[in-house]
């Protein structure tokens, strides 16, 4: 590899890390007095093109570099193209749930508010959790990911690099919040697209393919693997970006819904050729001869087929990709790291605390995730960790968004999150005649690229035996309320249409059962201006 030098790689690092926090704190020293409200979130501010520019860097980081061209190498030019729309397409989520659920829940700025408000306080403590350890995970990945960059691109201890971006970036997000996170990841995702575009221009002048090698890789064919994570990728992705409390802020953050669309169109649209490209770098790889490499006993592992690629490229190329790490790195974790102090602070403290705390609590999350990304063996298996768990809950979370499931509640869906979970051990248990392995299965040891259908599987199980468990959980709570019903001697009201109620503490609320004037005499009785309510 044409290595830049260790005093050149320390000062393109550090000089990259150096113009982000002079930027970033910067700019987050003239909003110091901002309000809490702006701190944490800043919905209806922003128009189509920083938007685009905030879901590019928020989709992207450092571990793209190692994930994608690793499918190249298992499936081919069909498992980047899978990968590539499987993790492109899943945004136009947020353009098509972002405007119905704003209109719900006009005031919230992530999803848990919005559940809270419809399921009640389980649920939305249920998904609350989820969606902060997802957060924290997706952050170790970050960071174990730069720290395996830095090492492979440079041959320097990883540590310190992570290391100092904790410490820049909890810097200005700290001072500047949700705001300065949005403001840097516009410069950030600029950045990106110029230095892969030099990036990419190098590459291909610079590499020479082999054209007796493509044959007989076999990566221009399909195969087994590609056609099963053609429905693993977009499951397992899709459902996991309902997690990522960094998308909604931005999705709220949007001044107009056709921004909206327009931002996320665009983005989809840089995410998916951007992700392309470097997933051919695994082919490139292949078919220059640099993967495997020549030692048939030690083969060059796929997920570094990118980083072998670079070694008969010129140095000042090198030095052009590792910028372009940092970049990638310090973008996403910056998001990440506002997304999990603006989720924290909305679902477990309902935005009590002052904004002195919220910045203490920026840095006390920091020491746990840099212990924790020092030790990460795999960045794919942190991100699969949380897959399973979101590709059980999502489905029957989504489900009270049509007003027609009325009489859906918070236990169906905290009952069948947790039942999806457990029928992946089910699955597990049966595929393998083994208990231990079936436990094994909902942490995916063995990656989603093992033979066989175990993983597949899996991934059928979660959302199917999830929805399967939220009927179950759903058919004994009528049943429990039927009995009670007829004990009382009073109706039976489970399965009546809620009335809908205005609130002082909040925009709409409902209420599960009962005719309108007895609720609201009730609720004139009790003494309140409005009748509470919720969806439980």
């Amino acid at each position: 590899m044409g290595q830049p030098s260790s005093e050149a790689s320390n000062a393109i690092i550090y000089t990259t890390l150096g113009v982000f926090l002079i930027m970033g704190t910067g700019v987050a020293w003239t909003m110091r007095n901002q309000s809490k409200g702006d701190f944490l979130a800043g919905n209806r501010t922003q128009t189509a093109i920083p938007l685009a520019l905030n879901f590019i860097a928020s989709a992207l980081g450092s571990g793209i570099l190692f994930t994608y061209p690793e499918i190249a190498t298992l499936a081919g030019l069909q498992g980047v193209l899978v990968y590539a729309l499987a993790s492109a397409l899943p945004l136009f989520v947020f353009a098509l749930l972002g405007p119905i659920i704003r209109r719900k829940c006009p005031e919230g700025f992530v999803l848990t508010e919005w559940t809270r408000q419809r399921y009640g306080t389980i649920a939305a403590l249920y998904l609350s959790f989820v969606t902060l350890v997802t957060l924290f995970l997706y952050m170790v990945a970050e960071l174990s990911g730069i720290g395996q960059v830095v090492e492979v691109l440079t041959g320097l201890n990883g540590l310190p690099v992570l290391i100092v971006e904790c410490v820049i970036t909890t810097i200005y997000t700290s001072l500047g919040g949700f705001r300065i996170s949005f403001i840097t990841d516009n410069i950030q995702g600029a950045m990106v697209i110029g230095l892969l575009v030099v990036a990419s221009i190098a590459i291909g002048v610079e590499t020479k393919i082999d054209t007796s090698l493509i044959e007989p890789s076999g990566l221009l064919k399909d195969s087994l693997l590609g056609w099963q994570l053609l429905y693993i990728l977009p499951v397992a992705i899709l459902t996991n970006d309902f997690f990522l409390s960094s998308f909604w802020l931005r999705t709220f953050a949007s001044k107009t819904d056709r921004d909206l669309w327009i931002g996320i169109t665009l983005a989809a649209l840089f995410i998916l050729i951007i992700i392309t490209m470097i997933g051919c770098t695994g082919l490139i790889a292949a078919w220059s001869g640099v993967w495997p490499g020549s030692d048939p006993e030690n083969p060059l592992p796929g997920s570094v087929a990118f980083f072998g690629l670079l070694e008969n490229l010129p140095a000042w190329v090198v030095g052009f990709v590792l910028v372009m790490s940092v970049t990638l790195s310090t973008a996403a974790f910056d998001s990440l790291q506002s997304a999990m102090v603006s989720s924290a602070s909305n679902d477990l403290f309902r935005n009590k605390l002052s904004v002195w705390w919220i910045r203490v609590a920026v840095v006390l999350i920091i020491i746990p995730i840099v212990v924790l990304a020092i030790k990460a063996p795999s960045i794919l298996q942190i991100y699969l960790i949380s897959d399973l768990v979101s590709a059980a809950t999502i489905p029957v979370l989504i489900v009270g968004l049509s007003d027609r499931c009325y009489w859906w509640r918070g236990f169906e869906v905290v009952v069948g999150g947790l039942g999806g979970i457990f029928t992946v051990f089910i699955f597990g248990a049966i595929y393998y005649n083994d208990a231990y392995k079936g436990a094994q299965l909902i942490l995916l040891e063995d990656g989603i690229y093992q033979e066989g259908w175990a993983a597949f599987g899996a991934f059928v199980a979660a959302p199917v035996g999830g929805l399967l468990w939220g009927f179950g959980a759903l058919a004994l709570r009528l049943a429990v309320q039927w009995v009670q019903a007829k004990r009382k001697g009073v109706r039976f009201d489970a399965l009546d249409r809620p009335v809908v109620v205005e609130s002082d503490s909040e925009a709409i609320q409902y209420v599960a059962g009962g005719d309108l004037e007895t609720i609201l005499s009730n609720g004139q009785e009790s003494g309140a201006g409005k009748v509470p309510g919720k969806f439980f």
